[in-house]
């Protein structure tokens, strides 16, 4: 499904590039009649095809429908908690060019787009179109691009934010993840981020208790997925960042469900 035009243009535009090689790649799978067995699969591959195939209802878990209600009082302060954290988000110094890595389907992104020029990225199709949607559907302008989070920067920006994503960094890469967000930004920029604590109630009804640093995922449709999930202590995160070189970091919590991390460079 690849015409001359879209071949000719893929050679100076990253997304279309990324479409050519994605097509290729599944064509070829397709040809090979060889399936690949969940356990082969490697941490990256199976978080990726998990918020690949939960993109349609990834906005259930914000909006607390279906498998995430957990009745009137819990559900009522999540909703408590998560206003608290998007005024936090929405105080922050944050201006110029900005960065949203691993953006899902652009919860956050309309805010950010609204205080600079925004870069959304994330390394998934499925999750990356509804996070263009909702911008187009507020009317807000951004660069929409196809990105890994651990991909190296190529330039240096004024503010970087990643919401939901550190708790998907396992321990053992933890400085690595940091030293690359340090490297996103200016002398001066600003890195901020919103997370998961653990509390039973924050995740769907039927999500089995995370053990070890993983967690197992059921989509509404009975596909399971199990995911690198780690529940950081605010003290773990602002020594990781500090040690990769930001001048100050702070990570404070809201009473049951969020971190809010900030630091300097």
């Amino acid at each position: 499904m690849l015409c001359p035009d879209c071949v000719g243009r893929a050679q100076d535009n990253e997304f279309l590039r990324y479409r050519l090689h994605e097509g290729l790649r599944k064509r070829s799978a397709a040809a090979d009649e060889r399936p690949v067995a969940d356990d082969q699969l490697t941490a990256d591959d199976q978080l990726r095809a998990y918020y690949a195939a939960r993109a349609p209802e990834y906005d259930d878990w914000y909006l607390r429908r279906g498998r995430y209600s957990h009745g009137v009082i819990a559900d009522a302060a999540w909703s408590a908690e998560l206003d608290a954290a998007t005024l936090w988000l929405d105080g922050l110094p944050i201006e110029g060019e900005i960065v949203e890595l691993a953006a899902g389907t652009g919860w956050w992104s309309p805010l950010l787009a609204q205080k600079g020029q925004l870069w959304v990225y994330d390394a998934v199709d499925e999750p990356l179109a509804r996070a263009a949607d909702r911008l187009r559907a507020h009317g807000i302008a951004a660069h929409v691009h196809m990105r890994d989070a651990w991909a190296e920067p190529e330039r240096q920006v004024d503010a970087l934010f990643c919401g939901f994503w550190l708790s998907h960094v396992p321990r053992a890469r933890l400085a690595e993840f940091a030293a690359i967000c340090r490297r996103w930004l200016r002398p001066g920029g600003l890195f901020a981020f919103i997370d998961s604590r653990r509390d039973p109630e924050s995740g769907a009804s039927d999500h089995p208790a995370p053990a070890d640093d993983v967690s197992l995922r059921r989509l509404s449709d009975g596909r399971e997925f199990t995911i690198p999930k780690v529940y950081y202590e605010p003290a773990e995160l602002e020594a990781a960042l500090l040690d990769a070189g930001f001048a100050s970091a702070q990570v404070t919590t809201t009473e049951r469900f969020f971190l809010l991390g900030r630091a300097s460079a």
